[in-house]
């Protein structure tokens, strides 16, 4: 096998494993969401989340106020802006955390079944 027929093979393989974690995952959110629809879940969590942005926001204007000995407003209000965003991201992971695990599920399964399918044509068996 030449090196062009090797990579050719091996960018072929590498378009199947990413195509099936695509449909794995998507399979993975069908499982999960029920048929129902995905913006009302993520408005949802993203509702949820709100109660961490202010804690992080709080957090963050009180640390940029008191650090550093300065008292700057505009380095508070961006150590504020940066705790929120950071509890509201924090938020959000936490309140689709099962629909990420079910996501992730379906993709690897699917990427199993890729990668034993692609093993069977390098290896096959014969049971004559």
């Amino acid at each position: 096998m030449t090196f062009v027929e090797w990579s050719r093979s091996s960018v072929d393989y590498g378009r199947k494993l990413v195509d099936s974690a695509l449909e794995g995952a998507r399979t993975g959110e069908g499982e999960f969401l029920k048929e129902e629809p995905l913006a009302p879940y993520l408005s949802e969590s993203a509702r949820h989340a709100l109660g961490p942005a202010v804690v992080g926001a709080c957090l963050g204007l009180l640390s940029g106020y008191l650090g550093n000995g300065r008292r700057s407003a505009s380095r508070a209000l961006a150590c504020g802006f940066l705790g929120g965003a950071i509890g509201f991201g924090a938020g959000v992971l936490w309140e689709n955390r099962q629909f990420t695990a079910s996501v992730a599920s379906g993709a690897w399964r699917s990427i199993g079944k890729t990668r034993d399918e692609h093993w069977f044509e390098k290896n096959p068996i014969d049971y004559a």
